[in-house]
């Protein structure tokens, strides 16, 4: 961080810019000091004198030195824009934050207010704010910190938009975390820079705009007077001495200039854009799906070791033409020290599964379910401090890229040791003794270091394995990774993997394991769920995935996957065709178009998800032609655009 202001600094705009400012902020302190006496002196026998070498820049209508007077007025004048932009950034602040905050509904309060606060002009807003609040220098500082605040506002909704879709925060939400808390520590560190740097801007603008106001006789009052006051009283002798009007005026201008140039060096410097001139609805379904046959052991299909138990998934999420449902429809569970692989391409619905589940969709999603329980527990019904330390300590997230899975701004040891903090109880000396032990139980040498480091300066591997030691601050019961190596190398893969099967072997704990690889879930998990146009189309054991598939689509990803005895002199196999939109699923089964043994019934009819016979009840297929001979060559296909299955 240092560096790269350091940076700025060195450039030839940079270091100017900085010492015009320096030069402006110790005119303001020193100003008064050095020479408030003999701006103050009146002299009735040099009244309106021209400017000489006793008076630079003559004298006004009391024989008072207007260049001292023009000196003094820099602290009134710089205090009041700097007020006044500081009021604009916290102002700006609560409502661009606001919408993160209160979530969907009061957050659109929030957002319609800025919206329409930005629809007007700057200055029309502060003439309307100076009418209000009245004349004089704190009814002008209101007007315009709050005739700034929507530019800020807006900037500042962008900026926690961009932030709120990082790894690290929904990591907070996933340990239950409150909003308030992830924005003090997780948000707003991260978009401090960039309205540092608008601020610094804005606070040229300010300025000129509080002299504006003086000027026309709204701000700064006599006997007080700042740059503006002075500008108006030297426009009436203008045609007498026009350095009493543009003494005043060149102040604001380079005052103005300077903090201008400083903020767009700032900026051009550290790459940072000038902006200034989700929680989920739950909800039950009425009428839920029948439920699979062999939900359990229990009376009424439950059984006890069931960690998560998921009914007629949906989720709903708004697109350009309407509502688009990206899970449809989608049942499963997960048994206490199970490992459940979720398989499928890109836009399958994978992913939105797990955020679903892990109460991480975006505010705008919908989630609809006839259950949807965790340990028990009703992820559908409302939010409570309780549930929330209950996700917080028994359900563990690892994202797909290690790098955003952290907070940049914050130490590892202090990100981990949140967990404990917030949800255990704990005091911040065995909360990072905490992160000590778990760090080391994923196998982070010489953790009582590296938890006094940032997650710039691990590697790609250990930050992914920091990440599972952040799950491990609790108790889980269930380890939801995303995609977790697919960032990584080969070696660094496997070893990611290895630590996954050790933290099951050794705490019984569950594991739902999303990725694209099928030879990876075959070789980690027990059973495989695959996953097409945001459907299960198969659920079987994962050891029967190259053997015994009975799906067209999971055969044909099996196939995509070149192994040892695969012939070097043929094309590698692919599925022809496109995956379908989530927007616009055809009738029938969605995977007719791309099947080579699809029929009129494939088309018209959407297969159920059931188990066929003389299959094993834990195996369920979505298929009208499960486990038919598929024919050597694809037929009534256009094979003109063909998708490499991962």
């Amino acid at each position: 961080m240092q560096r790269r202001w350091r940076r700025v600094v060195r450039t030839p705009l940079g270091l100017t810019a900085t010492v015009f400012v320096a030069v402006v902020v110790a005119l303001a302190v020193l100003g008064p000091v050095l020479w408030g006496s003999g701006a103050g002196a009146v002299d009735t026998d040099d009244i309106m004198a021209r400017p000489s070498a006793g008076h630079w820049a003559g004298t006004d209508s009391l024989g008072r030195d207007i260049l001292l007077r023009v000196l003094v007025a820099s602290r009134l004048s710089i205090a009041l824009a700097l007020l006044a932009i500081a009021i604009a950034v916290l102002a700006g602040l609560l409502l661009g934050s606001a919408p993160f905050v209160l979530g969907r509904r009061s957050g659109r309060l929030a957002s319609a207010v800025v919206n329409i606060a930005v629809a007007f002009p700057g200055l029309l807003l502060a003439l309307f704010f100076a009418v209000v609040f009245g004349v004089g220098a704190t009814g002008a500082v209101l007007a315009i910190g709050l005739a700034g605040a929507p530019a800020f506002a807006r900037l500042t909704q962008t900026l926690v938009a961009g932030v709120a879709a990082r790894d690290y925060v929904a990591a907070a939400r996933t340990m239950g975390v409150g909003r308030l808390r992830i924005l003090l520590r997780h948000v707003l560190p991260n978009i401090a820079e960039p309205l540092v740097v608008n601020a610094t801007i804005g606070a040229g603008n300010a300025l000129l705009s509080f002299a504006g106001l003086s000027f026309l006789g709204l701000g700064v009052q006599s006997p007080s007077y700042d740059w503006g006051r002075l500008l108006y009283d030297g426009i009436g002798a203008i045609y007498e001495n026009a350095a009493a009007a543009l003494a005043p005026g060149a102040a604001v201008l380079l005052a103005g200039l300077a903090f201008n140039l400083f903020g767009e060096s700032v900026a051009k410097g550290l790459g940072i854009p000038v902006g200034i001139g989700l929680r989920a609805v739950v909800t039950t379904r009425a009428e839920p799906e029948p439920e699979p046959a062999d939900h359990g052991d229990e009376p009424g299909g439950r059984s006890s070791d069931v960690v998560l138990d998921v009914r007629d998934l949906e989720v709903t999420v708004p697109g350009p033409s309407g509502a688009v449902r990206p899970v449809r429809g989608v049942s499963f569970d997960v048994r206490r020290g199970e490992a459940v692989g979720i398989v499928g391409e890109s836009g399958s619905g994978k992913s939105m599964t797990a955020l679903a589940v892990t109460r991480l969709l975006a505010d705008d999603g919908r989630v609809d379910a006839s259950r949807l329980e965790f340990l028990g527990n009703d992820l559908l019904a409302a939010d409570t401090p309780v549930r929330r330390r209950m996700l917080g300590t028994s359900l563990a997230m690892v994202f797909q890229d290690p790098m955003t899975a952290f907070n940049p701004t914050r130490r590892i040891g202090a990100q981990l040791a949140e967990v404990a903090t917030h949800h255990q109880g704990m005091s911040r000396r065995e909360a990072v003794a905490r992160a000590v032990d778990r760090l080391t139980s994923v196998r982070i040498p010489d953790a009582d270091r590296r938890v006094r480091q940032y997650p710039h300066e691990f590697s790609g591997g250990m930050r992914q394995r920091a990440m599972i030691g952040m799950g491990l601050m609790g108790t889980p019961a269930l380890i939801v990774a995303d995609e977790p190596t697919t960032a990584l190398d080969v070696t660094v893969q496997q070893q990611v993997l290895d630590l996954l099967a050790a933290i099951r072997a050794a705490d019984d704990v569950a594991l739902v394991l999303i990725s694209h690889d099928v030879t990876v879930v075959g070789e980690v998990c027990d059973r495989t769920l695959v996953m097409y146009a945001g459907r299960i189309v198969e659920d079987l054991p994962a050891a029967d995935l190259a053997t015994a598939a009975r799906h067209p689509y999971t055969r044909a990803l099996v196939d995509a996957v070149p192994d040892m005895t695969t012939d070097v002199a043929r094309p590698l196999a692919t599925i022809p065709g496109r995956p379908v939109d989530p927007g616009d699923v055809p009738p029938g089964c969605a995977y007719a178009a791309r099947c080579p043994l699809a029929d009129a019934r494939c088309r018209a009819e959407d297969p159920p998800l059931v188990a066929g016979p003389g299959d094993s009840p834990r195996h369920r297929v979505a298929c009208w032609h499960a486990g038919e001979p598929l024919p050597d060559e694809p037929a009534d296909l256009d094979t003109d655009e063909l998708v490499e299955s991962p």
